[in-house]
């Protein structure tokens, strides 16, 4: 299982593209895209990856959220006003009680920025953590498993 694990670590499981546009309220004044637009931006991939495999309505309904822990945003290159950034977003772990959901964008190819993210699942009603929802450990499996099939031909 462990050999699986690393092959599938290679793949990316739920995985989604963001296509991006850039305004000019997102440049800073050295001329380059802000810190806080960044995180605007994974926001938007987030809900879009949520839309594609976890519809929130549905947690929501059931008194659960997704929150975000931690995130980190390696900045290897600037990018600038009327550049086409891509964000390439996936899952890349889940626990029992987090997710991991990694993200690489790129413009024209090139990689700008490395991004990690995790996140766990909290009651609406007290604030506290909870277990995965089954869903997510089932769809993360699943897409996993595809991953696997894919890498080993």
């Amino acid at each position: 299982m462990e050999i699986a694990n690393e092959i599938v670590g290679r793949g990316k499981p739920l995985r989604i593209e963001h296509d991006v546009s850039i305004g000019t309220y997102d440049i800073d004044f050295v001329g380059h895209v802000s810190n806080i637009s960044y995180l605007r931006w994974l926001e938007d991939a987030r809900l879009k990856l949520f839309e594609t495999y976890f519809p929130l309505e549905r947690f929501v309904r059931d008194g659960l959220t997704p929150v975000l822990v931690s995130t980190n945003i390696i900045y290897k290159r600037p990018i600038r006003l009327f550049e086409k950034p891509v964000i390439d977003m996936w899952v890349s772990s889940i626990g029992n009680a987090s997710l991991t959901i990694d993200a690489e964008i790129c413009v024209n190819g090139l990689l700008t920025s490395r991004v990690r993210h995790v996140g766990v699942f909290i009651e609406l009603a007290t604030g506290k953590p909870v277990r995965l929802p089954k869903v997510c450990v089932r769809k993360f499996q699943e897409s996993s498993a595809r991953v696997l099939q894919t890498l080993v031909r």
